[in-house]
């Protein structure tokens, strides 16, 4: 399973001025919510585990089908924030933080949080608040939901109590009334709504115990049942009325599967997507990076990974990567084979846009694709793997003192001639294709993705246990099991330790019971 990404977080002061270049008067009747979508992902990449991340858009989804707008398309995205955070947005966008996750304990508590965002668009809420905000508003307070940056909270003051400090008592119950409904239509507990609720509120309890610490005060910001007292009364009267609604057989909680697919889930700051360079792709499974050219970006998340299986019919119809940002992260192309069953042999593709003052958008491509190599020559794989008729200007590369080969497809008619080279590794050919829409173009973009493929290296082991996060994962508790003993044998402080407590729902104190599963994380 793979649980890295590359993308890192823009440093807070470059990305409230990429918000800036929003001009406020024309944002309010423009922003959509498909555009801060875009935005979001300026500001945070996508968590790159896709059966993790199809997991909460299928519960999602299920979720919505129970609602009064089923049928209606929403769209559900993880996030790589450590923050214990969702919220939802125009247009029926929902986002979950990856840190909720290192909170919630099973598939009910985490159906509890999408519900009760989903309860917040069926009831209009999102609409009536972001209704009285600017789209630069909507993006600065965006911005504070992924940073938890109160300086940037106070740029979108109107849509700010809406996102951060929730909706309002009123708002939340009826979002908590809605979500607590379809919990109980799905076969859930509704009771696991006042679980999470504990969850959010010990999580509370504990930032502002640190901040006392230290003297300062502790603002928490998240708006999810930030409303509620944590023995609501209205609350609790809220969920006994969704026992009503009869579901035709119960979910249990889904601890187990919970477990199953959270184990391994980053803790914490991923150091992996953060020390990453901008105009760099690294794949920490498959060990290599290669740089592309200043200017240059990815047209789709280039974290997401999909299987194409391991054969390529001509190289110079390399699937096209890019996609609508409304579409599926977890593919780098619609018509794909969305498979991960084998990682190792799943393309990575890096589309790219060379700067205005050269192309227009979308008229250079640069993709790097992993396929199982031969005992061939990667002269020979070329010839007899994939097929390649003819090549111009073919010759033996060695970029980091890899084998390689590289030539030029020739195009024919008013097909453009395009970059092709192999370079082997371990037990992969890393096919690298550059293309062009515009024949005349290709010697100049020529030069940039021969200068790219130059820069293809394996990455040290080194270098990955430098940047190595901490990770979620799960062991029984015996009779003599506790947070202290685990602290020790984790080699944790004691900060870590109240961390570990409060995940297990211990929090303050507390110790687990014998056969109790518990969540640990190291590195």
């Amino acid at each position: 399973m793979i649980r890295v990404a590359i993308k890192h977080y823009l440093p807070l002061s470059l990305l409230a001025l990429m918000l800036t270049l929003i001009v406020p008067g024309q944002a309010a009747a423009k922003t959509t919510g498909a555009d801060i979508y875009k935005e979001v992902l300026q500001g945070t990449s996508v968590y790159d585990d896709p059966i993790l991340d199809s997991y909460v858009r299928k519960l999602g989804e299920e979720v919505v089908a129970q609602s009064e707008m089923a049928g209606e398309k929403f769209t559900f995205t993880l996030l790589d924030s450590p923050d214990l955070n969702a919220f939802a947005t125009r247009d029926n966008y929902i986002y979950v933080n990856r840190g909720l996750l290192n909170y919630v304990s099973n598939e009910a508590q985490l159906v509890s949080v999408l519900a009760h965002e989903v309860g917040h668009i069926t009831r209009k809420h999102v609409t009536g608040q972001e209704g009285k905000a600017t789209g630069a508003q909507i993006l600065s307070t965006i911005a504070a939901v992924l940073s938890g940056s109160g300086e940037v909270y106070e740029a979108g003051m109107a849509y700010a109590n809406s996102l951060i400090r929730g909706y309002g008592r009123r708002n939340e119950l009826e979002a908590d009334e809605a979500g607590a409904e379809y919990m109980a239509k799905l076969g859930y507990a509704p009771s696991e709504m006042i679980s999470m609720l504990s969850i959010m509120k010990d999580y509370e309890m504990l930032q502002k115990d640190r901040a006392k610490a230290k003297g300062a005060s502790k603002q928490t910001y998240h708006g999810i049942f930030s409303s509620h007292p944590r023995n609501d009364s209205r609350l609790r009267t809220v969920v006994s009325k969704a026992q009503t609604f009869q579901a035709k057989q119960s979910r249990g909680d889904g601890a187990a599967i919970y477990r199953q697919l959270t184990e391994g889930l980053i803790w914490g700051e991923n150091f992996l997507a953060k020390e990453s360079k901008p105009e760099r792709y690294s794949d920490m499974t498959l060990r290599v990076r290669f740089d592309y050219p200043k200017g240059w970006k990815q047209t789709n998340n280039i974290s997401a990974r999909s299987s194409l299986g391991t054969s390529v019919s001509t190289p110079v119809t390399a699937p096209d990567a890019t996609q609508d940002a409304t579409q599926d992260n977890s593919s780098t192309e619609a018509s794909a084979d969305t498979s991960v069953e084998n990682p190792a042999s799943a393309p990575v593709t890096a589309p790219v846009d060379t700067p205005a003052s050269k192309f227009k958008t979308g008229e250079a491509r640069l993709a790097m694709t992993p396929i199982a190599r031969t005992s061939q020559t990667p002269e020979e794989y070329l010839y007899n793997y994939l097929k390649v008729a003819k090549l111009d200007q073919g010759g033996a590369i060695a970029p980091a003192g890899l084998k390689g080969f590289s030539g030029i497809l020739p195009g024919g008619g008013d097909q453009p001639d395009s970059r092709i080279a192999v370079i082997y590794y371990k037990r992969n050919a890393f096919v690298f294709t550059g293309e062009v829409t515009n024949a005349e173009q290709f010697a100049e973009a020529d030069k940039l993705f021969t200068q790219s493929i130059a820069t293809f290296r394996p990455i040290s082991r080194r270098e990955i246990d430098g940047q190595k996060p901490k990770t979620i994962h799960y062991v029984k508790a015996t009779n003599a099991t506790t947070f202290e003993k685990l602290g020790k044998a984790l080699k944790l402080s004691t900060s870590e330790v109240d961390d570990l407590r409060i995940i297990n729902g211990h929090y303050p104190s507390g110790e687990p019971s014998a056969g109790d599963w518990i969540k640990i994380f190291k590195q």
